[in-house]
């Protein structure tokens, strides 16, 4: 009992230390089939905190978008090719990860709504115009937010 309390607080002290030699000695305890040994408590809360940063990565990449398809409609007279890469880019990012982990999709409609608040507040601020000139709701679908095809007119 001893030892394993000692165990614990060394890969306690090492988690705190050192996190990549922490994850390093994890993966190969798993690898070699020495689950006793694992700092489970820290391994869990990693996983956990693994899966909220995919979905923060969701609705900030919707924000984005949806915030430069805005920009694009509404401000037709200042449209660049930064706002169409951005654009590009940023379907780019969620089309990979909804084709990592399918799993994500839902959550993307989950939080549009919230995202597509928060672009209309960022779309605002970015191009001075004031924040009535953007509908309250989502002038478009999930589906054509994450059309290739698809830029407001």
């Amino acid at each position: 009992m001893a030892r394993a309390k000692a165990l614990a607080d060394d890969r306690q002290s090492l988690y705190e230390r050192d996190f990549c030699l922490w994850l390093e000695q994890q993966a190969a305890l798993l690898r070699d089939g020495r689950f006793d040994e694992l700092d489970l408590a820290n391994l869990i809360e990693e996983i956990e905190a693994m899966a909220r940063k995919d979905k923060k990565a969701i609705k900030s990449n919707l924000v984005v978008l949806l915030t430069h398809l805005l920009k694009h409609q509404f401000q037709p007279e200042q449209r660049s090719s930064g706002w169409r890469g951005s654009i590009v880019e940023h379907r780019q990012r969620l089309r990979d990860d909804f084709e990592e982990s399918p799993s994500l999709r839902p959550h993307a409609a989950a939080v549009f709504a919230r995202a597509y608040a928060d672009a209309r507040e960022r779309a605002s601020a970015e191009t001075g115009l004031p924040l009535r000139t953007f509908p309250r709701s989502s002038p478009y679908t999930l589906e054509q937010t994450l059309d290739s095809k698809f830029l407001p007119d």
